[in-house]
């Protein structure tokens, strides 16, 4: 049987493209070496991240995302956590980035907070250390390691065919080798995660496409708190690049040298977001190479919890769980490649998959009209 589309690879890009080819009344085959996701795509927040993302087309497919995440959301059983985001500004110079945000056109739903403003709207961020913060109405938090495989599950409903388990061995133009046969599609899909050497590697080379590989840790806190929202720090302002390319952004990161050099080595920046259990999501980190030792380093972790107790100042906290993820990395947010006649190759370069591949996705088929 022939199929229109023929994905390989079923994490958060894979999905995302077949959905954007159902809503083209495309026939979808999903094939993954894996029996269930095990990469990225269950390591990160669960955070449809909005506000700070690079303007142009991420910003658009970031906004995009989101509208998508909401509307597939209950459709697929998905539990949103909770929405929206506080940036907290603990530095004047942060302060001085996000004000500029708001006067950005990607900035006209966000609002600067401090005094009585922040008092009345989140009292739970109201600190003598702090200089305000940024809220955005954007971000959604769904359970990334149970949300994957729900959205796999409801679009199987839809007419998705998924065959697991199966490594795909060679691509060609019109067909896909696997579990001994070959499979006819017209149009083929290569979304491989952080695998960039199995399929079209030397696509990866050329785009200077590295491996990054994070640290992540589950915290409980005390009982009874509530987060309410997403929440990131200043040392976000100068990883993010709706933030970074502001032109504040220098004179903060020149600050952040001097203050938070450890941080800004490990690539550190803040983002916390709470589960349905109370617990919290804390993280990350950001090293850089073609492999990475499958080793977590303790003083990241602890530089990490000590950044989070500057914003939240939690009184006691245990930690339940810790753990890497890894994904591919490139200057650009995003890699889309026509490696043969028919057949693309597809990756989030930038951490930011749950955040856009919506609008990614949705970009790829649309353009297929056009050619």
């Amino acid at each position: 049987m022939r199929n229109d589309v023929i994905i390989v690879g079923s994490g958060i890009v894979g999905l995302a493209c077949a959905w954007a080819a159902l809503q083209q009344g495309k026939s979808v085959r999903v094939i993954d070496r894996d029996p269930f996701c095990v990469g990225a795509s269950i390591r990160n927040f669960g955070f449809v991240t909005v506000t700070g993302q690079g303007r142009g087309d991420t910003w658009r497919r970031a906004r995009r995302s989101r509208d998508v995440w909401a509307a597939l959301a209950p459709q697929a059983g998905i539990a949103i956590e909770h929405q929206g985001l506080y940036v907290l500004a603990q530095r004047q110079q942060a302060k001085m980035v996000l004000q500029e945000l708001c006067k950005q056109p990607e900035g006209q739903d966000l609002q600067w907070l401090e005094g009585q403003a922040l008092q009345d709207q989140a009292p739970q961020f109201v600190m003598h250390h702090f200089q305000g913060a940024l809220y955005s109405p954007h971000e959604l938090r769904i359970e990334a390691r149970s949300a994957i495989e729900k959205l796999r599950v409801w679009l199987a409903t839809q007419g998705v065919v998924f065959q697991l388990g199966q490594h795909v061995q060679e691509v060609i133009s019109g067909a896909v080798f696997t579990g001994g046969q070959w499979l006819p599609g017209e149009r083929i899909l290569v979304c491989p995660g952080p695998d960039m050497r199995s399929l079209f590697p030397e696509a990866f080379s050329e785009n200077n496409t590295q491996l990054c590989q994070l640290q992540m840790l589950r915290v409980q806190p005390p009982p009874g708190y509530r987060l309410g929202a997403g929440v990131m720090s200043d040392l976000s302002l100068v990883r993010y690049r709706g933030y970074s390319e502001l032109p504040g952004a220098q004179l903060l990161l020149d600050q952040l040298r001097v203050e938070a050099p450890q941080e800004l080595a490990h690539g550190i920046h803040l983002i916390v977001v709470q589960s349905q259990d109370g617990s919290l999501v804390v993280g990350d980190s950001h090293h850089y190479g073609q492999a990475m030792r499958p080793f977590a380093s303790r003083e990241v972790d602890d530089l990490i919890l000590y950044e989070m107790q500057r914003l939240l100042c939690l009184g006691h906290y245990q930690v339940t769980e810790r753990w890497t993820g890894i994904y591919p990395s490139a200057q650009q947010d995003s890699l889309v490649r026509d490696v043969l006649p028919g057949v693309q190759l597809v990756s989030v370069t930038s951490g930011t998959g749950m955040s856009t591949s919506f609008g990614l996705a949705e970009d790829i088929i649309q353009n297929w009209s056009k050619t």
